[in-house]
């Protein structure tokens, strides 16, 4: 299965090719912290603002609510 969420740390927005057509729906979490210093805390991090996002897989918003309606 595609991975649901991509936890990019050390600050850097590019993805560097790492799994490019598996994160084609993958929402992607930027930290600003380091590996070496990521800990449990800023998973959770990570956690709660992927939880906090609408999913759309390539849709806009009103697509999304209206297949939600059907």
């Amino acid at each position: 299965a595609d991975p649901d969420l991509l936890i990019r740390t050390s600050g850097e927005f590019r993805v560097s090719n790492f799994l490019l057509y598996q994160i084609a729906y993958t929402e992607i979490y930027i930290s600003k912290v380091y590996w070496p210093d990521f800990r449990r805390k800023d998973l959770y991090e990570a956690i709660r603002d992927f939880q906090k996002r609408e999913r759309r897989f390539g849709l806009v918003s009103e697509q999304v609510k209206h297949a939600q309606t059907l």
